[in-house]
């Protein structure tokens, strides 16, 4: 009854690709189902899919695969995309669409819109309120965010809003409201109402899933620039008056961050620390705020909730060990995802996506290291499990590396987390060619499971190791240190033992050893070659940060100015391997967006010139109107492709 849904997507997900992919077409080749779905009766479902170039398509279909899937709204890529689409009745679908660009002041930047629509396409309405678009003071760029789909309301949501006076202020036209408030739309209509008038101040407004705002996250500033802290308020329920919840600060992590209102116990989960990591508590909304441990996990960081249905609601805390894992709140659904766990055997890491009104049915992720992950539908009535399309159907038949958490010595003694990733078949081989691959962020780590860089590297040879270095976040403040910028030598020479531990272990063959990085990754990439020049013989880094001083700079015209600027330090000089890199020895391929925001461009070409005049063997190839993520397939196999090029002839493999 399913398959005819698999196979038609599949068709649909491969049609236009080479008869004969090379390995960097379909290890480059996006992710085939993006975002999935659930309608609220459970009978359909919708997806994104990749669109040519940056483009992503939804498409809508029924479950039972009595239709085919096609096409319902195209956003070309070039700039509008689509983030995610979601059912908000049965006969309405509303989906986030975004853009990146240049300012007239120079600056890119990210913009973001909702709109409705119908399941097949028609009466479209952008969700935003916006009488004069071009007669105001500012930029309104963000779109906001919907943080209740008031499941009892059909059609209507609740959505945060910017709002920003206009130059026509002093007409009676003229929109003088200023600042972040909560708007409920009518997604068919596109009507709307104010819920919460905006406030100056705020930066996110926390809803029970019962169309009750209950916290806003009020802005703590100094000198006219953003910091990290945030004071959360609270309304007692039936109430309008707020009263002060928590101060939670972003940087250290300190305080209790509230993620969500449970409206049946009157309460706020969230996240706080203790002992030096992060736990899920929940604290009452009577008056009282007494608070309650949830869960903790004795070696890392509790880092989400688990939510189900369209209230929203928590039925778990998330954290990663070796492999994600949850700690349900939920006996019933702890029951049942152990119940799937032994139904699907081979696919351990198992996410609940979506469920009907009811939650008789429920849309499943289930993936692993060899396995880039498959959706199912459960019918917990019937009890039957129906596996309904595969993530990457392009690595049908392609046989992939299983990943290996293991742990190695850095040269203080401490023992750094890490993934193996083998080439297929060769397991228990010595000598290979190796790359050690940095995660970004810094603020990030790695985990368990199908990762299409590593996976691509492995299957052309190589052993890849991804190290959780000092600096990662995840396993509490001790091993995060002040970040993998400020404790930069410590995060780099974790990196770099990585390397040397490789070798000592005979697995990688010292003159064939190479370094691989995106963003943060980049930077460690980089800033290795820097620190030990002879360890790495070949450095490929994707988006890096080069120089610390200018990473601050881009964000000179922008609220989160200090912020930045905090988290980087002062240290450019030593820190910045554009300012070294006369101390870089092995040849460096460089690959970066023009329409990057996160890191400019620029920073690519400035470490591309200080190597020119250092006479660094080296190359940077730049993709015009990408961004950080260089989300197109010919792009991103275009990028792979090089890569193994030059560690060919780098290595002389």
């Amino acid at each position: 009854m399913f398959q005819p849904l698999a196979a038609a997507v599949a068709a649909l997900l491969l049609q236009g690709a080479a008869s004969t992919p090379t390995p960097s077409d379909v290890f480059g080749a996006r992710e085939g189902i993006e975002q999935a779905s659930l309608s609220p009766d459970g009978t359909m479902f919708a997806f994104l899919a990749p669109a040519p170039g940056q483009g992503t398509a939804l498409f809508v279909v029924p479950v039972d695969g009595s239709a085919r899937p096609r096409p319902v709204l195209v956003a070309n890529g070039d700039p509008d995309r689509l983030s995610t689409c979601n059912w908000a009745s049965n006969a309405r679908i509303v989906c986030s669409a975004f853009a990146v660009g240049q300012l007239d002041i120079g600056d890119l930047a990210y913009t973001s819109r909702y709109v409705g629509l119908d399941p097949d396409g028609k009466n479209s309405k952008v969700l935003y309120q916006d009488n004069h678009p071009f007669d105001r003071y500012g930029y309104a760029l963000y779109g906001g965010d919907i943080i209740d789909w008031l499941p009892d309301q059909s059609g209507a949501v609740l959505m945060t809003q910017q709002f920003l006076p206009e130059y026509s202020t002093g007409t009676k036209l003229a929109q003088t409201d200023e600042g972040f408030g909560v708007v409920k739309f009518d997604t068919r209509s596109g009507r709307s109402d104010k819920v919460e008038p905006p406030r100056r101040d705020a930066r996110e407004y926390i809803s029970d899933g019962q169309g009750a705002v209950r916290i806003v996250g009020i802005t703590i500033q100094s000198s006219g620039y953003d910091t990290n802290k945030t004071l959360y308020l609270y309304r007692k329920q039936g109430s309008r008056e707020w009263e002060t919840l928590s101060t939670a600060d972003g940087g250290t992590r300190e305080g209790f961050e509230p993620f969500g209102v449970n409206a049946k116990e009157n309460a706020a989960y969230g996240l706080e620390k203790l002992g030096g990591r992060l736990a899920a508590f929940k604290v009452a909304l009577d008056g009282s705020l007494t608070k309650t441990l949830l869960f903790a996990h004795p070696q890392v960081d509790v880092d989400d909730f688990v939510r189900i249905g369209r209230h929203g609601r928590i039925i778990g805390a998330t954290f990663a060990t070796d492999r994600r894992e949850t700690h349900y709140f939920d006996p019933e659904l702890e029951k049942l995802a152990s119940s799937l766990a032994r139904a699907i055997p081979n696919l351990p890491l198992i996410r609940f996506v979506d469920s009907s009104a009811d939650e008789s049915k429920l849309l499943i992720w289930a993936g692993s290291d060899t396995d880039p992950g498959r959706y199912y539908l459960f019918d917990r009535t019937r009890k039957e499990l129906n596996e309904l399309l595969a993530t990457r159907p392009q690595l049908a038949g392609v046989q992939l590396a299983s990943v290996k958490a293991v742990s190695y010595r850095a040269a203080d003694g401490s023992s750094v987390p890490a993934y193996l990733t083998l080439p297929p078949g060769k397991e228990t081989a010595k000598g290979l060619p190796a790359i050690v691959m940095p995660h970004g962020g810094p603020g990030a780590r790695d985990e368990w499971g199908f990762d299409w860089l590593s996976q691509f590297f492995a299957h052309q040879g190589y052993a890849v190791l991804q190290p959780n270095f000092r600096g990662s976040t995840g396993y509490g403040d001790e091993w995060f240190a002040r970040n993998g910028f400020q404790s930069w030598r410590t995060a780099i020479g974790d990196v770099a033992d990585g390397g040397r531990w490789l070798v000592a272990q005979g697995i990688a063959d010292p003159k064939k050893l190479a370094i691989f990085g995106w963003s943060y990754g980049g930077y460690a990439a980089l800033q290795s070659a820097v620190t030990d020049p002879g360890l790495f013989k070949a450095i490929v880094a994707v988006a890096p940060v080069t120089d610390l001083e200018s990473l601050k700079q881009e964000h000179l015209h922008w609220s989160d100015y200090a912020v930045v600027s905090a988290f980087v330090g002062d240290r450019a000089a030593e820190a910045s391997p554009a300012r070294n890199a006369e101390k870089i020895k092995a040849p460096v391929l460089m690959f970066h967006g023009t329409y990057d925001r996160n890191v400019s461009v620029a920073e690519s070409r400035l470490m591309a010139d200080r190597l020119k005049d250092a006479g660094v063997k080296s190359q940077l190839v730049t993709y015009d109107k990408l961004d950080h993520y260089l989300q197109n397939s010919a792009v991103r196999a275009d990028m792979l492709s090089k890569s193994d090029e030059f560690l060919r002839a780098s290595l002389g493999l």
